[in-house]
This record gives C-alpha cells, sequence and structure tokens, in this order.
C-alpha cells in the first residue's frame, strides 16, 4: 500500500494500472512516520551460475 500524489501518478503513467482516491487521510500520518523509521535489510543477492 502506498500514498500517491497526482504527480505520483503522473510520473508513474500508464504502466500503473490501479489506483483509489482516499480522502481523510489524517489519521495515517503516525503509521506513515513509524513505517519511514523501519531500518531497511541487506537482501543478498543470488550471484550468477551459482546454485
Amino acid at each position: 500500500m502506498a500514498l500517491l500524489t497526482q504527480r505520483d501518478l503522473n510520473v508513474l503513467g500508464q504502466g500503473f494500472r490501479q489506483s483509489y482516491r482516499v480522502h481523510g487521510t489524517e489519521g495515517f500520518e503516525d503509521l506513515l512516520a513509524e513505517l519511514d523509521d523501519i531500518e531497511p535489510i541487506e537482501v543478498a543477492q543470488e550471484r550468477s551460475g551459482e546454485r
């Protein structure tokens, strides 16, 4: 799930297939702030040819 602006949707263009207009997003500020604080994790990349 992501909250996108109209500008974001314009940049994504035709490749972006669905969007839903959301009204009253004032309840999401705390959630978005917590998500912003999550530290990224490193994902090991598989080397080509190794299995």
